[in-house]
């Protein structure tokens, strides 16, 4: 298929390059510091022979990060510079399945994270309860290849929706910016779209749900320690707690919100609210794993051993 020529293509806006700037520097930060969660984690997975669940599911959101950021990062670059090529037939429908199957996985993976910590923190006497909390390790492999399956097959349709939507909209699109191409959703997309909805729903239902459980524990057990006139040290370990959980329920809301304003609202066009949503998704990513570095001590201590042996032979120079 051969790509339609238009000088308007090759038309690199200033607000293009900012973003793409911007874009950059967030997608190299968090592919720096997923690749440094992978590489510690593979390191000690080499030493002890074994991993624990908590360092299978932060290897594989690592994984699945550092693949996000990679793509995310060439497919902007591509629709902002040099949006002709993606007129070519595979590379728009590669990207896309890309984009979407490693997307997807992140929110899936992330969510298992979110329920494990529920699970092995929180403390609740429901029968079932218990009953999770005693086979959650076993049933950590099977969330994880759960994660990938849905990500794959959410990838598989969009991608699909993709290549027939460009199809369609190839005539139209030839004498046009990319970022001025409308897609339109009629009714033969609607459902592909509405799985892709589903996909960020379940997954953030996930997330707010152990979130709120979580809490919840957390807060009668401080009520109760209150009660008990415990130590200020442990108050403050929970209200620390707490105010961590409520900043990720934040950070993952906006994320949500986002990823939904992509589906209902033409990002392709150039305006400052897809910029912010390019920007926010790209920066997510990086940001929360930043987050789960300083809240893991194995990878804590690996990064100020890092931190440290950089300052001093900064100092030596």
């Amino acid at each position: 298929m051969e790509a339609c020529h238009s000088p308007q293509q090759y038309k690199v806006t200033s607000y293009g390059t900012i973003t793409v700037a911007i874009m950059s520097l967030e997608a190299f930060a968090g592919m720096w510091i997923n690749s440094f969660i992978v590489c510690v984690l593979c390191i000690g997975w080499m030493k002890k022979k074994t991993l624990n669940s908590n360092e299978k599911i932060l290897l594989l959101l690592g994984c699945s990060r550092f693949c996000s950021l990679c793509v995310s990062w060439a497919y902007s670059f591509l629709s902002l510079i040099f949006p002709i090529y993606l007129y070519v037939h595979p590379i728009l429908q590669l990207a896309v399945f890309f984009q979407a199957f490693f997307n997807q996985c992140n929110l899936w993976v992330s969510a298992s994270l979110c329920v494990f910590y529920c699970i092995k923190i929180a403390n609740f006497r429901n029968t079932f309860f218990i009953y999770l909390k005693v086979k959650i390790d076993r049933m950590v492999p099977w969330l994880l290849l759960g994660s990938v399956l849905s990500a794959l097959a959410l990838g598989t349709v969009i991608s699909n929706l993709t290549e027939t939507v460009q199809g369609n909209n190839l005539s139209s699109t030839c004498h046009r910016n990319f970022w001025e191409a409308s897609i339109r959703m009629d009714k033969h997309f609607t459902s592909s779209f509405l799985l892709a909805g589903f996909g960020y729903a379940a997954s953030f239902m996930a997330v707010v749900s152990s979130a709120v459980f979580l809490l919840f524990s957390l807060w009668r057990h401080k009520r109760k320690m209150q009660t008990n006139s415990m130590k200020d040290l442990s108050m403050e370990a929970h209200i620390k707690a707490m105010k961590s959980i409520l900043s990720f329920l934040v950070m993952y809301t906006i994320n949500f919100v986002c990823l939904i304003l992509t589906i209902i609202y033409p990002t392709n066009n150039e305006n400052t609210l897809t910029g912010f949503i390019a920007i926010y998704l790209c920066a997510f990513p990086g940001i929360h794993s930043l987050i789960l570095i300083f809240g893991n001590p194995k990878l804590e201590k690996a990064l100020l051993r890092i931190l440290s042996c950089v300052n001093c032979e900064f100092f030596m120079k």
